[in-house]
């Protein structure tokens, strides 16, 4: 069984893994980074002339990710296959209360973008072929992890599940947990997560409709949860294609999965309206079940966790791979000073610094999608008058409106500390 040392391991090479070992690659070079990820790795670079499939799952994209993007050297490529977000309508079904967000009152371009996830990732593995400070085992996971003076020691075995492939034992300065939501390091650990199911899955397709797109995202508040239309790039006519993220009961959701895509698309109608005009396709569905959860735990000397091992949200607001990226950055701002410090990355103060910095912001973040899933989903409906007052409040008073975009944006709350974060990506 052969030993190497490396400085960080990072566990997990999706999106958040991937952007990771990126962005400490060029942000700080003296670092040997190991990734470990369980699926093999494209080898196929972008394509000059790309064509998402109309089934493709995507993320949204707030304007602050765009600006760590920038400086990661990675937006230019990115932004090819991007949807740009240049408006937002919020609004209630049944209820006259709107907001109504537009990137040229915040003299930007857009308020965020939408990205097909395939394209992402193949932008992130063009980049990251270039960084030989980076080792990748793939396909390969991490079996066992004990702590160690100076780290930690991870039993790595190379192959799929299920495959006898050869092991290896890594010793890494920081073990950095990537692994997603349901994080078997996690697990392995013994990190607690506390957990509130809101009882309600997740749809995911996309559709097609009548009217184009012309750049807004719908927020539609409705009696059975809320739902959200994202502009998208690509489909059989440019402009009319969109994500549909729609959150519907156990019971609501068996019902639409056994309906024919037609009768789909009568149902979505009945749900959002004509403000697209007659909805006319609706993609393959996809569905998960929604919680809030959070690791009682983000740090143990050694360790970290980050992304959706840390914390998994509602999507009702599309935040959540935003809050991952903007914590991404705080950890390697915590390596890069421990690094001009001559200091361990795993030492317990250096990641105290990463979990001081992104704390507040997850707080904030979790908090404010979890308000909107309680004052306007279908299972904590807050009554019907003050929501709908507290749509058109966020028009009338003074910041209130100010306020929202710069959560939609991922720039915070309009603060020093989210001014200072904003004014450093750029």
């Amino acid at each position: 069984m052969q030993t190497f040392e490396t400085d960080i391991l990072i566990a997990g090479g999706g999106l958040a893994g991937a952007t990771l070992a990126l962005a400490i690659a060029r942000l700080i070079p003296d670092y040997r980074v190991t990734v470990v990820e369980a699926f093999p790795l494209s080898e196929q670079p972008a394509p000059t002339d790309y064509q998402p499939s109309y089934d493709a799952r995507s993320t949204a994209l707030s304007w602050g990710s765009r600006q760590i993007f920038e400086h990661l050297g990675l937006w230019s490529a990115i932004e090819q296959q991007a949807a740009a977000i240049r408006h937002i309508h919020v609004s209630e079904r049944g209820r006259l209360g709107v907001t109504r967000l537009a990137a040229e009152d915040h003299h930007q371009p857009a308020l965020g973008y939408v990205a097909d996830n395939r394209w992402l990732g193949l932008c992130l593995m063009d980049a990251l072929r270039a960084e030989s400070a980076i080792r990748w085992l793939a396909p390969a996971r991490a079996t066992s992890v004990t702590t160690r003076e100076g780290g930690v020691q991870v039993t790595v075995r190379e192959g799929s599940e299920g495959d006898e492939g050869q092991e290896e034992v890594l010793n890494a300065r920081c073990l950095v947990v990537a692994d997603g939501g349901r994080s078997g390091l996690r697990e392995a650990l013994g990190i607690e997560v506390t957990r509130e199911d809101y009882d309600q899955f997740a749809l995911i397709a996309n559709v097609s409709t009548e009217l184009p797109h012309q750049g807004t995202a719908w927020e539609r508040f409705t009696d059975r949860g809320p739902m959200a239309l994202l502009p998208q790039v690509g489909g059989p006519e440019p402009g009319h294609r969109s994500a549909l993220v729609w959150t519907l009961s156990p019971v609501a959701l068996d019902d639409i999965l056994a309906l024919d895509d037609a009768t789909r698309c009568q149902r979505l109608q009945a749900a959002f309206g004509w403000r697209l005009g007659r909805f006319t396709r609706f993609g393959e569905p996809h569905h998960y079940p929604l919680s809030l959860t959070l690791a009682r735990e983000t740090i143990r000397p050694g360790v970290a966790l980050v992304g959706n091992a840390a914390h998994s949200l509602h999507p009702v607001a599309g935040q959540g791979f935003n809050l991952a990226l903007r914590g991404l950055m705080a950890l390697v701002e915590a390596f890069r000073l421990a690094s001009q410090a001559g200091r361990s990355p795993g030492d317990l103060q250096v990641l105290a610094r990463y979990q001081q910095a992104h704390q507040a912001d997850q707080r904030q973040t979790v908090g404010f999608s979890d308000t909107l899933v309680r004052l306007f989903g279908g299972q904590y409906p807050a009554p019907g008058i003050a929501r709908s007052a507290g749509l058109a409040g966020l028009d009338i008073v003074p910041g209130a409106k100010r306020w929202f975009a710069r959560q939609a944006m991922g720039l915070g709350t309009g603060g020093k500390a989210a001014d200072r974060r904003e004014e450093h990506w750029q």
